[in-house]
């Protein structure tokens, strides 16, 4: 079936509620992409001609359309239904039931959540709907608590662009604006021009001619109209601009005074530390040890740790022989001594080890009399006598013999006995 003007509007006409019927009228418009942006012009026209009930049919019509496009990526319809969809929805919103705005607001948040257009469009869309919500009286409250777009809930623009959000909603209105009025001029345009169009009667042509300045006033009006809004953002963007190129150049000073101010600061630290280690150095030199000096301050502002002291020498840890343990004059291994006291009342044999010679006997003088030891022995106390030792040696016992030899010559040897016993002991001598 050739595609024409009357095919669209008729199958616009049967179009229900339904969504075979949505899905079969989808599907012919699909097929006849090439003639997308015609059929957003007739589906426009015949939107603002129907009631309210059939208004949400045709914006079905459009959903199922877009979705389809835009699964397919053909964008044939995209582009045709961009300059149009906000006038579109914001058309079929008007004075709609609540139950008709909410499903409206329902396709218009699907269309947000699934990217159908581009943003600039749906930020379009959106602002002619949150327009219609505030145009109500302040009695009526819309369903839903209000715009499903508002910002209420989300994060608002800072208080620096307040005054540019409506500079920027008009902005996008003047776009949707131009993009459907031109394009319905220069499409009348070529139709009209167009060489190969066979003329109509001058009355005919008249009247083409006068629609055709009609449209083009339009384009032209809208145009204008975004071009006065773009210059008053430029004209806000630009003073905005100014303001934090003021507020950059304060910021840079500031940064560079902290900067200069931080790196004082910073070599300041370096001397008051510096000079904290050299105070505790000269305190404690007095107990350092020498040849450990304390550490030097580098550049970067480490310390070395001082040098270790040189290790002190430290004898072979091999023990020396035994016979240098030994002392001169001891007794020979096997050999026994035999040592009695004065009074022959006991006998004390001991076992030398590692001896070169015996024990000497005592000196006596000569020109002693006979019987001087055992005097001498009487006039001591008894004791014992040990092995030599490298403590009590012959040397010892020599020095004791002479000592008592000495006491004993500066006396009288029987002073001390008995008279019997003094007596006998001078019989035995020959009475000296």
């Amino acid at each position: 079936m050739a595609y024409t003007d009357d095919q669209v509007r008729a199958k616009l006409s049967a179009l229900n509620e339904t969504q075979e019927s949505i899905v079969t009228v989808a599907q012919w418009i699909m097929f006849h992409r090439r003639h997308a942006d015609r059929t957003g012009h007739l589906w426009l026209q015949r939107l603002k001609d129907s009631g309210a009930g059939k208004r949400l049919n045709l914006i079905y019509l459009a959903n199922e359309v877009a979705q389809q496009s835009k699964a397919r990526k053909k964008d044939d319809f995209l582009i045709a239904f961009s300059p149009i969809i906000a006038e579109a929805t914001a058309t079929a919103y008007k004075g709609a039931t609540n139950e008709v705005q909410a499903k409206l607001r329902r396709v218009v948040e699907v269309w947000r959540q699934r990217q159908i257009f581009e943003p600039t469009i749906q930020e379009a869309v959106e602002a002619r709907i949150s327009d219609l919500d505030k145009s109500r009286s302040s009695g009526r409250k819309p369903l839903l608590g209000g715009s499903l777009f508002s910002s209420s809930n989300g994060p608002s623009a800072p208080a620096e662009l307040q005054h540019l959000v409506p500079m920027q909603i008009a902005i996008s209105k003047a776009a949707v604006a131009i993009s459907a009025s031109v394009s319905n001029a220069n499409t009348e345009y070529d139709k009209l021009m167009d060489p190969q169009t066979p003329a109509p009667t001058p009355p005919v042509h008249a009247a083409r001619l006068s629609a055709l300045l009609k449209s083009l006033a339009n384009a032209e009006g809208a145009v204008s109209e975004s071009i006065k809004a773009r210059q008053d953002l430029i004209g806000g963007l630009e003073k905005l601009l100014e303001t934090n190129r003021t507020a950059l150049a304060s910021e840079q000073t500031q940064y560079q005074e902290l900067v200069t101010r931080k790196t004082a600061v910073e070599a300041k630290k370096r001397d008051v530390e510096d000079g904290i280690m050299r105070g505790l150095s000269a305190d404690t030199s007095g107990s350092i040890i020498q040849g450990n000096p304390p550490s030097e301050a580098q550049p970067n502002g480490q310390h070395e740790p001082p040098a270790e002291p040189e290790r002190p020498q430290i004898e072979a840890l091999t023990p020396p022989p035994v016979e240098s343990l030994t002392p001169i004059g001891s007794p020979r291994l096997g050999e026994e001594a035999t040592i009695t006291s004065a009074t022959g009342a006991d006998i004390y044999q001991e076992q030398q080890a590692n001896t070169a010679s015996t024990i000497p006997p005592p000196f006596v003088p000569a020109g002693i009399p006979a019987g001087f030891d055992l005097l001498s022995s009487l006039s001591m106390p008894p004791h014992h006598a040990y092995a030599a030792s490298p403590t009590n040696g012959s040397a010892y016992k020599k020095r004791k013999v002479e000592a008592d030899f000495d006491d004993f010559i500066g006396g009288d040897a029987m002073a001390d006995l008995d008279e019997d016993v003094a007596e006998l002991l001078r019989a035995e001598s020959g009475g000296r």
